[in-house]
């Protein structure tokens, strides 16, 4: 028995029929006259190929498999509720799923930032992945996110972008290296140091490409190339080099002395932090939501430019 062709309608008209007792209070109560009533009534019965309602003296009761099909049509009707309600909340932007890549630098403020939104929207189910630049941009190429936080866009995917504040570079160094009391040091003067840096596909790694790249350092014989920003902190604190890095990533070290920003002439390059989406494909309303917060709020909770 296939029953395709029962419908929400026919439910509804089961549970008020029960409730009022009388076809005539049951179609009052649904604002339809008692013959529309009682053809959705045997239009169910006739589908599921059996009464659901005994004719007393009384009125109408449900018999036994009447019953059966109240409780059934009851839960049918919460999770119509439930559905109304979830989908309003989702056109409303609080609620359905957000995903959200995060490049890997962003990662000293994004879990704020998205944190504050969420609070505003408990509801929400939220997807949020960290990568570097290149894993970043193919998470939303691919559309395994709907935004992304980062720096300067992808190139070769159309994106629209909403910034949220500035993101300076800077050059650290251990407190004691030679350099850290030196004013206007010059990319000359840095032509021997060992400098750690990030692997391919980092956003750093690109930036550091660009700030050396018309000097006569040499990466190739110097410092090492490190994964990840945390991993270049440590090594600098403890003397193996000097480092190109966001100043949003070193902040609370530099404040505890542990590290010192070098003043390199044409230092800190200043870019942006963006929200990145496909220009290519509608935001859901969530996603719309984000972007909007962000925009509005997303400087507060930017780390305190060291050295800017």
């Amino acid at each position: 028995m296939a029953m395709r062709n029962i419908n929400f309608a026919q439910l509804q008209t089961l549970l008020a029929v029960d409730e009022a007792g009388s076809l005539v209070a049951a179609a009052l109560r649904l604002n339809m006259t008692p013959a529309a009533l009682t053809a959705r009534l045997k239009g169910l019965e006739s589908e599921l190929g059996l009464e659901v309602f005994d004719r007393t003296p009384l009125g109408l009761r449900l018999n036994p498999a009447g019953e059966i099909a109240r409780e059934l049509a009851r839960n049918v009707a919460r999770a119509m509720q439930e559905f109304a309600e979830t989908m309003t909340e989702v056109k409303a932007g609080r609620g359905g799923r957000l995903s959200i890549g995060v490049v890997s630098t962003a990662k000293y403020f994004a879990p704020r930032l998205i944190a504050a939104f969420m609070r505003e929207r408990p509801g929400l189910d939220l997807r949020f992945r960290i990568g570097n630049r290149d894993e970043t941009a193919a998470a939303l190429k691919g559309r395994d996110v709907e935004l992304a936080l980062a720096g300067r866009p992808p190139a070769g995917l159309p994106v629209d972008t909403v910034s949220i504040g500035p993101h300076p570079y800077v050059m650290i160094a251990p407190p004691g290296h030679r350099l850290a009391a030196q004013a206007n040091i010059t990319r000359a003067d840095l032509s021997g140091e060992a400098f750690l840096f990030r692997e391919p596909g980092s956003g750093t790694r690109s930036l550091f490409d660009y700030f050396l790249g018309d000097t006569g350092v040499r990466r190739a014989s110097l410092g090492a190339e490190l994964a990840s920003n945390e991993t270049i902190k440590q090594a600098a604190m403890a003397g193996l080099g000097v480092a190109l890095i966001s100043a949003h990533t070193i902040a609370a070290e530099v404040a505890d002395g542990r590290l010192v920003v070098l003043d390199v002439e044409g230092l800190p390059i200043l870019r942006q932090w963006f929200v990145l989406n496909r220009s290519d494909r509608p935001l859901s309303p969530v996603g719309l939501a984000f972007r909007d917060f962000a925009e509005r709020r997303g400087g507060d909770f930017l780390p305190g430019g060291a050295g800017v």
